[in-house]
């Protein structure tokens, strides 16, 4: 039996390996490429899902905001936390991953990828035991197939159409959303109903306004027409009666012609109503507030609440995603030593960059309160430091007890005789 069940697995490694080789059939992703029919009748794939405008925007809020995250090493030392731009990886994750990519665009893409597809994978430059980059692998071009002794094998086909076999060992996957702890899993598969009811409105509409917004017309003539007469009233129909183009001009109907609809008009069923629902279904999907991918019909652009939306979007939508490529980072870039002592962070502060006033106000409470000095702060408005007491930290007394009030009175005061005695001694042996 068991003889058996090893035949049966290599037989099954092998037509798998057989289909991977050319179509990449084995990998998840490229099943999600094959698309998904969904309920409405409509195929749902990698492709045609980013033609509709809320998973567009919602795709490229997402990777657009955590791509332009400022994102770098820190280490842990004996005095606290600080960064370490020392480390190899600081340059590579934050500025320039690889010869031809910046920092930003290389992390839109990785996101995007585990957004739509569930999965991102990399490829780690390697020197040695050491990475020295990062290449993003663009999914319709990496098949992933399954050989008989179990293992992977990655192939990747390059813009000049040359393939080449990228080592397990310098793959570097980063998955989404997980329902096995290993994988993510696929939003054109899970979605496909959300998605392909959306391109199905959208397709109807586009339908209605190519037939002059009408709906489905039948023609009936009294009595069974000549072959040239058959053509005469279809050409007559397609190009003087029918399209939007000729929409509102006037028709003379002969030969006692009569006219008739099938189904129902875009109010009767209600269309604009769909659509507008879909872009609210996409946006929970993806966990985006709707105003921010444009659809303001049920909120306020303006006040405290967009505010607090803000501070949602921050902490719901994007915190785990940064979660996930910071400990990612740290499990499969990182040595088992580095891993103790340095570790990947995003700084969020970015999004206050567009804010002035909110800006300000988060670094008059954290100096106020001896959180951050000066200094700190005037480096990260990219300024050079001012030294001395600007790298100091400093609190506000104003909230002593009123216990203390005269006792700190008291020590001034008597600080200021000092002072004073002290400035008259220093005159008068001047004078002598």
């Amino acid at each position: 039996m068991k003889q058996k069940a090893q035949k049966i697995g290599r037989i099954r490694a092998a037509v798998l390996g057989w289909l991977g080789a050319p179509f990449g059939l084995t990998d998840v992703d490229a099943w999600a490429r094959l698309g998904a029919t969904s309920s409405a009748g409509v195929s749902v794939n990698d492709q045609n899902i980013l033609q509709l405008s809320a998973v567009w925007a919602c795709a490229r809020l997402i990777s657009e905001t955590m791509g332009t995250l400022p994102l770098g090493m820190h280490e842990r030392t004996t005095n606290g936390k600080r960064p370490a731009p020392q480390h190899p990886l600081h340059f590579i994750i934050g500025t320039q991953p690889n010869t031809d990519t910046i920092s930003s665009v290389f992390w839109e893409s990785v996101v995007a990828a585990m957004l739509l597809r569930g999965n991102a994978r990399c490829e780690k430059l390697m020197v040695g035991d050491r990475v020295v980059g990062l290449s993003f692998l663009y999914p319709p071009r990496l098949s992933i197939t399954r050989k008989g002794d179990g293992s992977k094998e990655y192939r990747y086909t390059e813009e000049s159409g040359r393939q080449r076999v990228i080592p397990e060992s310098r793959i570097w996957s980063i998955p989404g959303w997980s329902l096995d702890g290993k994988n993510g899993v696929s939003v054109i598969q899970y979605g496909a109903q959300v998605f392909g009811a959306a391109l199905a409105t959208d397709e109807a509409a586009a339908g209605t306004f190519k037939r002059g917004l009408m709906p489905t017309v039948w023609f009936k003539y009294p009595e069974k027409l000549r072959p040239e007469q058959r053509e005469d009233a279809r050409e007559f129909i397609t190009n003087r009666a029918a399209g939007a183009v000729n929409s509102g001009r006037p028709v003379i109907m002969e030969n006692g012609m009569e006219v008739g609809t099938i189904g129902i008009n875009p109010k009767d069923a209600q269309m604009l109503e769909s659509r507008a629902f879909g872009v609210e279904e996409i946006c929970r999907w993806f966990r985006v507030p709707p105003w921010m991918v444009g659809h303001t019909e049920k909120s306020t652009s303006w006040g405290t609440g967009i505010e607090q939306q803000m501070i949602g979007f921050l902490v719901f939508t994007l915190g785990p995603w940064l979660k996930r490529i910071e400990q990612s980072i740290v499990k499969d870039l990182l040595t088992p030593a580095e891993r103790l002592r340095y570790y990947p962070k995003f700084a969020v502060e970015g999004l206050l960059r567009a804010d002035s006033a909110a800006r300000a106000a988060f670094y008059s409470v954290m100096v106020n309160n001896g959180i951050l000095t000066r200094d700190e702060v005037r480096e990260l408005e990219d300024r050079s430091p001012m030294g001395g007491n600007a790298a100091v930290l400093t609190v506000q007394t104003a909230l002593a007890p009123l216990d203390d009030l005269g006792a700190n009175t008291a020590d001034q005061n008597a600080r200021n005789a000092m002072a004073a005695w002290l400035k008259d001694m220093m005159a008068s042996t001047a004078d002598t």
